[in-house]
Parts: C-alpha cells; structure tokens; sequence
C-alpha cells in the first residue's frame, strides 16, 4: 500500500514539474533561443507584442484571428441626390401575348390535285398573289356544258318567238286561233327563263373554275407550308395550305387589374391612349402603339379586364405568340416633386427621407409618397425641390448625424471598418492597427492547449517573411520567420516576451 502511495506521489509531482514546464514555456523557449542564437535582436519585442495580441484573442476557440471592431466615429459617408420639379407618367403595367391583326388559314375550295406552289416559306406576299394552283381540267370542262347549255336554249327561244310572230300574223287573217298563240307565248316565255338559268349555270361554273388558282385574301407574311406539288387537296382539310398572319400592323392583348378600368375608360374618353411594348429587360421601350378597344367584360375568375392594343411593328420586333409587357400610359403628372426611391425609408410611423443640412447634418422628415416605382418616387408632402436627400449609407443614420458626401458607391458603405495590406479588418481606434513591421522583423504566436481549433498562424513582416504555424490541441510548434530588413537594420526592443496567459 505505501508503495502505491509513493508511485502515486512520485506520478504527480512529476506532471506539476511537467505542467509548469509547459505553462512557463514561453519564458525558458525564448532564452534559449536567444542562447543558441535562433532570433534577432528585433524578435522578442516582436515576439512580445504578437502575443499580447493572442492574449487579447484568447477565448474565441480559434486563436488568433479576431481583432475588436469599433464602432465609426467619424462622419458617415453617404450618397445623394437633389429632388426636383419634373412631369412624371402615370403608366398601368400589364402583362399580354402578341397576337397577329389578321391570321388566314389558306385552305382549297375546290377538290383537285396541286400542280403549281407560287409563293416561299416566310414570305411577305400582297393581297391577291397567286399562292397555288389546283388542276382545272373538270371545272373547265363544267363551264363549258353551261355555256353549251345557254347556247341550245337560246336556239330554241329564237325558234319559238318566230312561230309566235306566224301565229299572231294568222289570227289577224283568220287563219289561225288566239289558243295557239297563248301556247306559243307561254313556250317563249319558258325558253327565257331557261336562258337565264344558264347564265347563272356559267357563273358558278367559272367562280369554280376560279377558285382552283388560290389567292392570298390579306397582306401578310406566310409561314410553312403544309402541302408539296402533287398533292390532292379539298375544302374539308383543316390544316390548309399555309397560314397567313398579318404582322405589320400587329397588336398586343394584355390585362390590367379591374381596379384600373375606371381610370382608364376615363383617360380613354378624353382622347387616344398611347401604348409601349416592353422588351425582356423590363426597360427597353420596343415599340410604340396605340390602345384599340377595351374588352366589354371582366373576367370573374381573375378580376382582370383585357385590353388590346395596335402597334405598327416596321422592326418587326413583336412576334405572333410571344409574351410581352405592356405599359398604358393613362396620366402625366405636371411638376411634381420627385427623388430616387432609395430615398424613401420606411419606418414604425410610416414612410421619411434623411434631408441633408447646410451643417452637413442630416434630419429625418416624414414625407408622403404620391407614388413609387423601381427608380423614383413622387412625393406629395415633406420635401421640397432643391432639398438634398440620402439615397444610400443609411446603416449609421439618425436624427442629427454628421455626413460626408462621397462620389462613389464603394466610399458609402460605412458597416465595416477599414482593412489592413493583408485585407484583414482593423478597428478604426486601434492604437496597434497602425503598426506595422517596417523592417520585416519576426512575428511569433505561440497558442496553447485549451483555446481549441487547429494551426493558428503566426502574422507576417510588412516586407514578406515565413509563417510560423502553431501545433495542434496542446502540441508546440516553435515556427520562426525572419524578415529582410530593406535598409539591413533591425528594430531594437527592450521588452522580453511574455508568457502568455493560459486558460
């Protein structure tokens, strides 16, 4: 049993010498060097202050790293922008589908085989153009009959008005009865009737004979065709011989919410509404129109009510089928306030601007917005033209505060502090945040068991230098870099390095 005891005791004076040792490392590891004459004379004052740096970080479990982020105190740099008196449109945005004026789909009226395609795929083609032809040897055939027909029956008319004109001759010489000249009359009047029914007989036979060479009915631009040479067509097909689309002019159906349909029945009433088709950036204008009709219901299921709209397409920008946004211009505002809409902040009280003042201080002022887009707004209440409003640097803002005015975008983003010339942050009231290794001298840190995380690395000298990288989970790694020196002299530092303080 006293053995034991005297295993244990020996066991743990041994690892308070082993635990001192380590926990006074620093100490003895740095005379040491200084004996075998790793360091420069430089080093330990350097040595010193990278470790009162990891003291400060002590705590976070990645070591050596996080540097305290002061607040700003200097002016808060901002952008802005001067309100001004301008005429603003007011626009309804709705989305549609382009839609050709007119859309013919080119079928045959007559049943016969094509011998004869008179036109190119996409082609603009006017109204009348021979677009095919159909075999007319029938219907030629027919009209001929019709015209034989009339002829025949205009031989018998002629024949019966002469037996009419003998047989009134005897009835005046008694030669003859007034019955036989009724009858002739009647026989006459028949054969006229006939004629007449083969002329129109003729009529029909020729319009058939006609519809074998098809015509466009419309100016428009074809599109692919359905049917070759050789095929044998009929009225009853549904797919036709081609469509036709009338593309220039064009127009755009496009459904604005109910809510608008008063305001613009009214705009309407007072003249013609002009139109915009958007293209797909949401801001370039592809073509201008005007508003055509306004469709005599709402639908129930979408509380929406669709417009149309005419545009003269000459670019041919719009296409038959394509979605576009539409934008209805129902009213121009006339010199009304107007400031960028990032001006506009919302807040617990509704919506205010930062007013810049001639102190460069700024004020915040509830203001009441008429109306609001993707770039301005108008404002009907609070700001006046000439008045200079905030329009980005909002995070440190409030009632009161001094600004700085920048000329760019990058100089407006007060949140976070400066960073040093290895894009670390800096605290802007760090009095260690301007010093820097001039000479390139060595900077150590050394992290200990119990601040966690892996392979903290040593900082580098301005001038460039290798980096000392810590052990990982208690294990010591004495990595040392030394500096050059561009002028060949090394920094003198009468502080010897600190232990660190272990946790």
């Amino acid at each position: 049993m006293a053995r034991a005891f005297r295993v244990v005791m020996s066991l743990a004076v041994i690892g308070a010498v082993a635990y001192g040792a380590y926990a006074t490392r620093d100490r003895w590891l740095a005379s040491a060097e200084r004996l075998l004459g790793y360091q420069t004379a430089s080093a330990p004052g350097q040595q010193a202050g990278g470790e009162r740096r990891g003291g400060q970080n002590q705590g976070q479990g990645g070591g050596g790293r996080r540097r305290s982020m002061s607040q700003f105190s200097g002016p808060v740099p901002v952008l802005a922008a001067d309100a001004k008196a301008d005429d603003v449109p007011v626009y309804i945005d709705g989305v549609g589908s382009v839609k050709a004026l007119n859309t013919v789909t080119v079928r045959a009226q007559v049943t016969g085989k094509i011998v004869e395609i008179d036109f190119d795929e996409g082609q603009d083609i006017k109204k009348g153009d021979v677009i095919a032809r159909i075999d007319d040897g029938v219907y030629k055939a027919q009209r001929d009959q019709a015209v034989a027909k009339k002829a025949q029956d205009e031989a018998l008319l002629a024949g019966a008005q002469r037996d009419l004109a003998r047989f009134q001759l005897m009835v005046k010489s008694a030669s003859g009865t007034q019955q036989q000249v009724d009858t002739q009359m009647s026989l006459v009047a028949q054969y006229t009737a006939q004629i007449q029914a083969d002329a129109a007989a003729i009529e029909s036979a020729q319009a058939t004979l006609d519809y074998t060479t098809i015509k466009a009915p419309i100016d428009g631009r074809t599109g692919i065709r359905n049917v070759d040479i050789g095929n044998l067509v009929s009225s009853g097909d549904a797919t036709g011989i081609v469509t036709l689309s009338q593309i220039k002019p064009i127009s755009v159906l496009f459904s604005i919410p109910q809510q608008q349909l008063a305001r613009v029945n009214a705009a309407s009433a007072a003249g013609t509404l002009s139109v915009q088709a958007i293209g797909n950036d949401g801001q370039t204008v592809v073509d201008n129109g005007t508003l055509g009709v306004v469709d005599n219901q709402v639908d129930p299921t979408t509380g929406t009510v669709r417009l149309k709209a005419n545009f003269p397409n000459e670019k041919l920008a719009l296409w038959p089928g394509a979605f576009v946004n539409a934008r209805l211009l129902v009213e121009t505002l006339k010199g009304v306030i107007v400031i960028p809409s990032a001006s506009v902040q919302r807040g617990p009280n509704g919506t205010f601007v930062y007013i810049i003042n001639q102190d460069q201080t700024v004020a915040m002022k509830p203001v009441k917005v008429r109306q609001q887009d993707d770039t301005l707004a108008v404002i009907a209440e609070g700001v006046a033209a000439g008045d200079k409003v905030v329009t980005t640097g909002f995070a440190r803002l409030q009632n009161g505060s001094k600004i700085e005015i920048s000329k760019n975008a990058d100089q407006a983003t007060p949140d976070a502090p400066a960073a040093d010339d290895q894009a670390k942050p800096v605290a802007e009231n760090d009095p260690q945040s301007g010093q820097a290794d001039a000479n390139g001298g060595q900077r150590q840190h050394h992290r200990h068991n119990g601040q966690g995380g892996k392979g903290g690395q040593g900082g580098k000298g301005a001038n460039g230098g290798q980096n000392g990288e810590a052990g990982q989970d208690g294990e010591h790694a004495a990595g040392a870099s030394q500096g050059a020196d561009s002028s060949g002299n090394s920094a003198p530092s009468n502080s010897s390095a600190a232990p660190t303080q272990q946790q």
